[in-house]
């Protein structure tokens, strides 16, 4: 990663990403912020994680950088995560007290030769094969406890491939980087 945010970007991030969802489920507007600071203006792409009482709430993202500075990618993805994970109910208002963001700055993807490369903890991978494709935050290997091979294959199956499609050599296997933090990252 390039650009390692310091302490102010991350809680600046992670402010939006709350009050972003929290207007929009509370009063249906999506708020508008005056964000002058460089490195949250960069085109970056960024995934919104949510959590509620330590599980999976939502999470979107945006893997490459698109015409929209940081700040506004995690304010789209935040409540993308809150309302239109399929996975998901939509968000509720009264669930607010009990969310927290996580969020995850990521580096541009690129391709890879050899599935045997990818380094648990420390890369996003992203597999495609013809129209399938799934995407892994470095955080699932951590949080998952999985082998390489079985990090793949969960992988290989979230596309709707065969688990062990990653042998494929019609398979594309890209990983990327994270700056990972989250608002449990800054509780007193």
């Amino acid at each position: 990663m390039e650009d390692k945010l310091n302490t102010e970007q991350k809680k600046e991030l992670l402010n939006i990403a709350r009050k972003t969802v929290a207007e929009y489920l509370q009063e249906g507007v999506i708020p508008d912020f005056s964000v002058s600071d460089p490195i949250l203006n960069k085109k970056q792409g960024a995934f919104v994680t949510i959590h509620k009482n330590g599980q999976l709430r939502g999470c979107i993202g945006r893997v490459l950088p698109g015409d929209q500075p940081l700040w506004q990618v995690v304010r789209d993805m935040a409540i993308a995560a809150a309302t239109q994970d399929s996975r998901f109910f939509p968000v509720e208002a009264s669930e607010l007290p009990e969310l927290e963001f996580e969020i995850s700055i990521l580096s541009v993807p690129r391709k890879i030769d050899d599935w045997r490369k990818i380094e648990l903890g420390k890369d996003g991978v992203i597999l495609q094969q013809g129209l399938n494709s799934a995407l892994f935050l470095p955080q699932v290997a951590t949080e998952s406890g999985w082998s390489r091979e079985e990090f793949l294959q969960h992988l290989c199956l979230k596309a709707g491939l065969e688990p062990n499609c990653f042998l494929n050599p019609e398979t594309e296997i890209s990983v990327f980087q994270a700056d990972v933090f989250s608002e449990k990252d800054f509780e007193k």
